[in-house]
């Protein structure tokens, strides 16, 4: 089986194509490179902007992943703009093409942001989606404009995925547990700006096993999937980011509780992704900071500017 990743040399590539050729996957990468290459040597690269790819180019695939985009509020509001073309646009252009040039099955990369703000309420892939934001609003119209491709012929699976943590060689630490631990390590010091809203969490290793899960999944498969490792208050988070980095890296941490409000609060049922995808998390927040203790002399240049995408986004003459 060929699969195209586009956006393959990020964060979540990063770790995930290594899984692929394990597998015996044939994968190549269609990335931009903004962040580098951390790409093992058997993968072909194509460093090319997504729109200038051609039907005639993605006809010898048999799946493709988009991976691609804006990945978080932070660049997003910065650059709106981008952010619509490339998190909207770019994987309606994808889902074109891909469909056109006969492959079979399209794997998009959405985001448990679509939910923006609930109360309380565990939200599965029939509640509302109403993000305010541009990031979540735009992520939304990528994962709407692929599913209404769907057909008998072309599967169209639309992962919405929790905030990813943990390491990958393509690493980041402006993730929610990759900060905290950022925090821990650099100044001895957690801040939870609101201890009380809930975020859905995925481990790096968790999210792999479910593009993998969707990649192999029948090939009559289409939809959305709530995917997460588990929900969370963020202060919960804070607490347990603290008691495991204390315990295996002998620091001792003090927690600094704000109160600020946030209007972004969701925790999602992953049911849906058990039972179609045979999805089943494995990765606690303890098991995320095992893993980035494990990794961290591979990225112990803590204030590398490539760790944050905003600071990379921000120098791009884009």
């Amino acid at each position: 089986m060929k699969i195209l990743v586009v956006g393959g040399a990020g964060y979540i590539g990063s770790a995930l194509v290594p899984k692929l050729l394990e597998r015996n996957y044939e994968v190549d990468v269609v990335d931009l490179f903004w962040f580098g290459d951390n790409l093992p040597e058997a993968v072909k690269r194509i460093k090319k902007d997504v729109f200038e790819l051609t039907t005639e180019e993605v006809k010898s695939y048999d799946a493709t992943i988009f991976l691609a985009g804006l990945s978080n509020d932070p660049m997003a509001e910065f650059s709106p703009g981008k952010n619509f073309i490339y998190n909207a646009a770019a994987p309606a252009y994808l889902g074109y093409i891909a469909k056109q040039a006969g492959i079979s099955r399209m794997i998009y990369a959405s985001s448990c942001s679509v939910y923006g703000y609930t109360e309380d309420k565990l939200y599965d892939e029939t509640s509302p989606a109403v993000s305010n934001y541009p990031y979540g609003i735009s992520k939304l119209q990528g994962e709407q404009a692929v599913l209404q491709m769907k057909d008998d012929n072309f599967s169209v699976i639309a992962l919405r995925q929790g905030t990813v943590s943990g390491y990958s060689p393509r690493m980041r630490l402006d993730l929610i547990v990759n900060t905290m631990f950022y925090y821990a390590v650099s100044i001895k010091e957690i801040t939870v700006n609101n201890p009380a809203i809930w975020r859905p969490i995925l481990s790096i290793e968790d999210i792999v096993v479910a593009y993998i899960r969707a990649i192999e999944s029948n090939p009559g498969i289409s939809g959305i999937f709530n995917i997460a490792s588990g929900n969370y208050t963020v202060g919960e988070v804070g607490d347990l980011v603290k008691t495991r980095v204390q315990e295996k890296m002998g620091i001792e941490i003090k927690l600094n509780i704000k109160h600020i409000k946030d209007y972004r609060n969701y925790k999602v049922s992953t049911e849906k992704a058990q039972n179609v995808l045979s999805f089943k998390p494995r990765h606690d927040i303890d098991a995320i900071c095992d893993n980035l203790i494990n990794n961290y002399d591979k990225f112990k240049d803590l204030d590398n500017p490539n760790y944050r995408n905003i600071e990379v986004f921000k120098k791009l003459d884009l």
